[in-house]
């Protein structure tokens, strides 16, 4: 079981980063250097949803380090 979840983080981190980096070094430039009113929309759209994506996965990340709820005080 360790092996499968393993697998899928590293194989979902690989797939993050490599989005990012053509979304970085090679789409949204590519874009925004042809610069007709479409294509800057598009860089526009596409750069707000990887920070969307990238939000979400900081979040995700924070509540699977620490559920809600952990940092309630115990019942006496």
């Amino acid at each position: 079981m360790f092996a499968m979840k393993l697998t899928l983080i590293l194989l979902g981190a690989l797939l993050y980063l490599a989005g990012t980096g053509c979304w970085i070094f090679w789409i949204g430039p590519g874009l925004v250097m042809d610069g007709k009113i479409s294509d800057l929309l598009y860089a526009f759209a596409g750069t707000c949803a990887w920070m969307l994506i990238t939000f979400g996965l900081v979040i995700h990340i924070i509540k699977t380090a620490r559920p809600a709820g952990s940092l309630d005080k115990p019942d006496v």
